[in-house]
């Protein structure tokens, strides 16, 4: 007896060690009782951990006596790899219809890194009581929440919902106004996806509010479900917006592979000391950035104009001084119509990591090419984004931008930290610079 209790005490302890490796436990697990019990297909949430990439969850039939908090169990009835939000629609009618209505279910969750390991221990148990009088999730329930703080109004709109258990695909209308309510609301598009998140490739601006919603479909796009309600953003020119963001991915938002625009946290424009309006698009190249410029910025004719673009056109081997000959076409269109531009350079990325998560080579001497484009920049009006981040090996530290190229939650704060510190005197340069122009082109 005095051996089995050291060996579990063994255990136990080798499982503490585990789990103090780990990062803190999810939180925030939905709660349920006897008296408030959710529906035989219910929505479980809890609070995001923006380190994980991903989460796993368990599903028990009974409370076991014992579970690690770093090991599943074999006592599970069921389990969910690859969850890619803090959201779960739980099928448990596939696994646990007989229990349904009659005791209560448990489950955890944890969040797991790139390559499949645990970042997290697992949540503590939690009870799933349900009643078949609770209505199930009938729609997709939408999650962004645009219009909602710094950095939450962008020209190129992500949509992003809770997907449904067991259905393929999504459609999503778009309108300008509410559907339900506004007998003139003008339907601007009609999108589909495999997946429970969606990239405008268009532009959306207008001086009406607009309004999205979702359903789910089968292969052929015949509905399976009801639509969601319609949730509402506005990017409109007449609110006259003093300062606009153009570029990429990395100022579009997103990151940590997993993370899009819509996660406001991973935006550096979130962190600002003033409002912006995002007209960033992801996988812009220098040319692609040029070459929306009338289109996307001019519609806004932003009195400042903050540009962070050619990382992609670096890394991929193109040519700086093509790169710099972009970002003076976009200056030079920026003074035409009255518009300051600042440059900011580009932070570094790390080659290593942006081939393991996104398979991608990167240019064998992209350090010199953007060596070169930041010495142009730094000439220029500018804010030194790039010196803020430290320096590994010459790299961008992974702490900073998991997967190499797009700064995380912490890089993101350090670059929106960055443009604060510096925004007073850089207004005043950009300012002064347009003032020279004016007078130069004889327009004062």
């Amino acid at each position: 007896m005095l051996a089995v209790i050291c060996i579990c005490l063994g255990f136990f302890i080798k499982a503490q060690q585990d789990y103090f490796a780990l990062a803190q436990k999810p939180t925030g697990l939905t709660e349920t009782t006897a008296t408030e019990p959710l529906s035989y297909s219910p929505v479980l949430a809890w609070d995001k951990d923006s380190e994980s990439v991903y989460y796993e969850i368990e599903f028990f039939a009974d409370k076991p006596m014992f579970l690690s908090p770093t090991q599943e169990s074999d006592k599970a009835i069921f389990r969910s790899y690859a969850i890619f939000q803090n959201h779960y629609n739980a099928p448990l009618q596939s696994f646990a219809a007989d229990l349904l209505g009659k005791k209560p279910l448990y489950w955890r969750v944890r969040g797991m890194d790139l390559d499949g390991m645990p970042y997290t221990p697992f949540s503590s148990l939690a009870e799933l009581w349900t009643s078949g009088d609770k209505e199930a999730m009938g729609a997709p329930e939408p999650l962004t929440d645009y219009n909602n703080g710094n950095g939450s109004v962008l020209l190129y709109p992500v949509y992003h919902w809770i997907p449904m258990t067991g259905m393929v695909r999504y459609e999503i209308e778009l309108y300008e106004g509410n559907p339900l309510t506004d007998k003139d609301a003008k339907l601007v598009d009609t999108l589909h996806t495999d997946v429970a998140e969606l990239y405008d490739a268009n532009p959306r601006y207008s001086n009406r509010d607009f309004y999205w919603r979702v359903r789910a479909t089968d292969e052929k796009d015949v509905p399976t479900s009801r639509w969601s309600l319609p949730k509402r953003f506005r990017t409109a020119p007449a609110d006259r917006w003093e300062v606009g963001v153009l570029g990429d991915s990395i100022s579009h938002g997103g990151g940590h592979y997993s993370y899009g625009p819509e996660d406001f946290e991973f935006s550096w424009l979130r962190y600002l000391d003033f409002p912006t309006i995002n007209l960033s698009e992801s996988g812009d190249t220098i040319q692609m950035t040029v070459k929306r410029f009338d289109r996307d910025v001019l519609p806004f004719k932003p009195k400042y104009l903050l540009i962070l673009t050619g990382t992609n056109s670096l890394r991929g081997g193109e040519d700086p001084k093509v790169v710099i000959e972009g970002l003076k076409k976009i200056q030079e269109r920026c003074r035409e119509n009255n518009i300051r531009p600042i440059l900011l350079t580009l932070p570094d990325v790390n080659p290593d990591n942006i081939a393991h998560v996104f398979h991608e080579p990167t240019a064998d001497d992209w350090t010199e090419r953007f060596g070169e484009v930041n010495a142009y920049i730094r000439t220029q009006v500018h804010i030194d984004t790039a010196a803020a981040f430290p320096r590994t090996d010459g790299v961008l530290p992974t702490p900073f931008a998991m997967d190499g190229l797009h700064p995380d939650v912490a890089g993101k704060k350090l670059m929106g930290e960055t443009v604060n510190s510096s925004w007073t005197e850089v207004k005043k340069q950009a300012d002064d610079e347009m003032k020279q122009f004016e007078e130069k082109e004889g327009l004062n």
